[in-house]
């Protein structure tokens, strides 16, 4: 029984239950591990530095691909130009990295600290929230092949005919449920202002 979030004494409020928050708390996860892996160390610090960014320095892995997800997530700065990018990606990825799994950090502690099924923000907090939101309906799109308008209204139209236990019908909700959080949060930031 969610509630928008709405503008209270200087927060920002929105009424989730526990299993709400436990979803979006797990998508929230899904996100930062696809952000940040976990990486065992290898004893050499600079190849651990390297597969914490997701790459890996080791020739036979030169030729994976790398997930869409996270090109999804850290996006090319400049499409015309695959040098371009590829520079501007080596000289600011870590960095967006750690910006957005400490906005996804700061989301998932602010779901975890719900009391009442309250997840208070205050003015620092709702961006993180807000981005970190974007980061994973970014993702569960990516994973569910939706790239542009035209996947965005087959897989509604998809909704119409699925069974009811078809895993897409559930990442779908969870979707349109994450839109629908965004979209309260950022219409409470504009009141709230």
């Amino acid at each position: 029984m969610a509630r928008a979030f709405l503008p209270e004494d200087g927060r920002y409020v929105a009424l989730l239950d526990e299993t709400e928050r436990f979803m979006v708390h797990g998508l929230m996860q899904q996100t930062r591990v696809v952000l940040s892996p976990e990486v065992e160390s290898t004893g050499d610090a600079f190849a651990d530095l390297v597969a914490s960014m997701g790459v890996s320095v080791a020739s036979e892995d030169q030729a994976e691909e790398r997930d869409p997800a996270l090109d999804r997530l850290l996006p090319d700065a400049h499409r015309g130009d695959d040098a371009v990018a590829a520079e501007f990606r080596r000289l600011t990825e870590e960095g967006l990295r750690q910006r957005k799994s400490a906005n996804l950090d700061i989301a998932m502690e602010r779901l975890a600290a719900a009391s009442d099924d309250q997840v208070a923000l205050d003015e620092a907090q709702a961006p993180a929230f807000l981005m970190a939101l974007t980061d994973v309906r970014l993702l569960l799109g990516e994973r569910m092949g939706m790239r542009t308008e035209e996947d965005a209204e087959r897989l509604h139209a998809d909704m119409e005919v699925i069974d009811d236990d078809d895993p897409l019908g559930y990442a779908m909700a969870w979707y349109d449920f994450l839109t629908w959080l965004q979209e309260t949060l950022t219409q409470a930031l504009m009141d709230g202002d």
